[in-house]
């Protein structure tokens, strides 16, 4: 006896002693704490004794015995006895007629295993008769397992729910017992021999299932469910499926010995590289991964989401350091975005007119977006019914709240574009995020929108918590920087002073009149420029109201277009006569920032453009150029944003105060740009009409009604 045999015959001696001591233990255990009020309770008990039987007789006898082929036919009819009760513990033992001729009928086929026994015994050294009882042994074998499991799926297909959660433990061990014999016949008769290791390792399989049968005999079974973890399910599952493949595979190559020499050999080569081929291929795919998870969730747990991992991972991704390349807003796509499996997503936030705007995607830099990327109304629809929109029943013509008629076109006319998340805080809305379309094709369910919503009303938290950091810390530069600007107007106060005081004093001792004069001019137009910012940076931020007035913006345009000359091309497309309500002064400095802005972004030979017209309500004076443009973040996040700048050395504040200039006025700034392509400014005024209507509606007094 070799090394390898005499181990393989020790493990198989171990395995059924195992199996012999569970089997009587579960026994033992069942006539002293099972509930005495089942129905198959007797019926478990002889199977149970009859399992220790047969592990005992095999342990005891060398295999292929007779009198294990005897035993395991009274285990096998013991295992059909409970079977056929578990039909009464159903409630179902007055609807047992089409049941009973199919139990007849396997208890008879394998009634008819001792049958060959004593044909076989019959036949002495007849190879060729004992090599068909063998297989008709192994056909019968196969078809009592191929019954006893069409009657358990019968059983636990036409149960109800609660009778499921009775028969449920009992079901998984029988099956488990009848599945194993079918692979082990179904190999055997495959191969011509039984497999001596699945011979082996059947006296503990069975032994771990008749524990099974005495978990479900317990009063208290029925109220247990099975909860395997996540991660463990996955991995059991990849195990399997290695497992599986290394099966066929040796069938398949043991079948082609059948064939000739020549041709099983080229067979078995073309089928192993075809083999190795469809694994490397399928194996390390994300869609087969992907859909390996899709399925197993489906059909082996209650719920989808596992919600404890999820949170975590939504809260890890949210708060991972800054140090890596995503930003605050890019992790919070990614965190809504992982909880479906989506590959992309966007994150919409809306201005100041309630309109969304592009701040941050992740993962999708091919979606095109506009500078508004969705209207008022579909803010507001959002924030009124938190409605979590599904894309593909917005295509389908669905419509749940009157979303149909507000959905962008961009956003339906993109097929990736799956859902939008409204994130909603205390009924507001703080922001939206698209979602990309899963790799692995499905719907949108009732369980998705639960987590989604939750998710989301948390990630609104975050982005609220972290725009009020933001404004504090805003608050709190610009309160040094007023601070330091005090300090500043205090020493220019001075010096004007102290220039005024020269001034005074060179009048009267200087003896040259032609040094008098020009010093006197010189000192003049200093102490007048000191004056002037000394007022310039006492109105700065003071909240005083400024002199609004009738202004032409054609002439205006003209008028910086003229100052730039010298300094770099800026033409005029076009210059309709518009008069509009501002101050001159603010009106052309926040211009003047504007158009400096444009050339700073502009090649040296590259025009900016000034365009001047107007749709009857307003005026607008675009400026235009063909620089390097900026994203969407950085126009959302950044760019009226005081303290930040994209040019080296900038303090960030110019384009913040050009816009509150012209918000004192009564107008507002737009803002569209590109990267690559250039960006376009937009400052838009009232005309003097408008304003007269609207100041006659509202100091229009109401009538009363008598």
């Amino acid at each position: 006896m070799t090394l390898a045999v005499a181990l393989e015959t020790y493990a198989a001696l171990l395995c059924y002693l195992i199996g012999a001591v569970l089997s009587v233990g579960a026994g033992l255990w069942v006539a002293r704490y099972g509930d005495r009020d089942r129905p198959d309770r007797a019926a478990v008990l002889a199977a149970l004794a009859m399992i220790g039987v047969w592990c005992v007789v095999s342990l005891s006898l060398p295999m292929g015995h007779p009198a294990i082929e005897i035993a395991e036919t009274f285990r096998n009819l013991a295992l059909i006895a409970v079977i056929f009760r578990l039909f009464a513990a159903d409630g179902r033992d007055e609807s047992l007629k089409p049941i009973r001729p199919v139990i007849i009928a396997l208890a008879l086929v394998q009634m008819f295993q001792p049958v060959l026994l004593f044909v076989e015994a019959q036949a002495g050294d007849f190879s060729r008769i004992a090599q068909i009882t063998f297989e008709v042994g192994t056909v019968l074998n196969m078809l009592v397992a191929i019954g006893a499991l069409m009657l358990l799926h019968n059983l636990y297909a036409g149960a109800a729910a609660s009778s499921r959660r009775i028969i449920r433990w009992t079901g998984i061990g029988l099956a488990m017992i009848f599945a194993y014999d079918l692979n082990l016949f179904t190999i055997a008769y495959l191969v011509g021999e039984y497999p001596s290791l699945l011979v082996a390792l059947r006296g503990l399989v069975v032994g771990v299932m008749a524990s099974l049968l005495a978990f479900g005999a317990n009063a208290t079974s029925g109220g247990l469910q099975f909860r395997p973890s996540r991660a463990v399910t996955f991995q059991t599952l990849s195990l399997l499926l290695i497992g599986s493949y290394l099966l066929v595979m040796v069938l398949v190559t043991r079948s082609l010995a059948l064939l000739g020499e020549d041709i099983a050999r080229a067979t078995q080569v073309a089928f192993l590289v075809i083999a190795v081929v469809g694994a490397l291929v399928w194996l390390p795919s994300e869609r087969a991964r992907g859909w390996l998870r899709v399925t197993a969730t489906k059909h082996l747990f209650q719920h989808r989401y596992d919600y404890r991992e999820e949170w975590l991972r939504f809260t890890r991704t949210i708060g991972r350091g800054s140090s890596g390349s995503a930003s605050f807003h890019e992790r919070a796509v990614k965190a809504i975005a992982d909880i479906t499996d989506s590959p992309a997503g966007l994150l919409l936030v809306p201005n100041e007119e309630a309109q969304l705007e592009l701040t941050a995607r992740w993962n999708w830099p091919t979606i095109e977006v506009p500078a508004s990327a969705g209207d008022y109304a579909l803010s507001g629809l959002l924030e009124q019914h938190s409605h979590i929109l599904d894309l593909d029943e917005v295509r389908a013509g669905i419509d749940h709240h009157g979303e149909l008629a507000h959905v962008p076109q961009w956003m339906s006319d993109a097929e990736d574009a799956w859902a939008l998340v409204p994130l909603i805080r205390f009924d507001r809305l703080v922001g939206a995020i698209v979602l990309a379309r899963p790799r692995i094709e499905r719907r949108l369910d009732w369980e998705d929108f639960d987590l989604l919503r939750v998710a989301g009303q948390q990630l609104a938290s975050y982005l609220a918590e972290q725009a009020g950091q933001q404004a504090l810390m805003d608050a709190s530069r610009f309160d040094e920087f007023n601070r330091r600007m005090a300090f500043v107007m205090h020493d220019i106060k001075n010096l004007a002073s102290q220039l005024s005081l020269l001034s005074a004093n060179a009048q009267k001792h200087a003896d040259n009149p032609a040094f008098r004069a020009d010093m006197l001019v010189t000192l003049r137009n200093s102490t007048e420029k000191l004056n002037a910012l000394l007022a310039r940076l006492s109105h700065y931020g003071a909240g005083q109201g400024q002199e609004v007035r009738e202004v032409d913006l054609a002439s205006l345009a003209k008028g910086i277009a003229e100052r730039f000359k010298s300094v770099h091309p800026v033409a005029i497309t076009k210059a309709e006569p518009v008069i509009v309500l501002a101050d001159v002064e603010s009106l052309e400095q926040a211009l003047i920032h504007l158009v400096q802005n444009a050339i700073d972004a502009s090649g040296k030979r590259d025009p900016v453009f000034l365009d001047v017209h107007s749709d009857g309500l307003a005026g607008q004076i675009n400026v235009v150029d063909s620089g390097f443009g900026m994203s969407p973040e950085f126009v959302r996040n950044g760019l009226f944003k005081p303290f930040v700048s994209s040019k080296q050395g900038g303090f960030g504040i110019g384009a913040f105060e050009a816009r509150e200039m012209i918000r004192s006025m009564g107008g507002r700034v737009n803002v569209e740009s590109r990267e690559g392509v250039g960006s376009r400014f937009s400052v838009i005024l009232p005309v003097p009409e408008a304003v007269t209507l609207l100041n006659r509606h509202k100091h229009q007094p109401s009538k009363e009604v008598a």
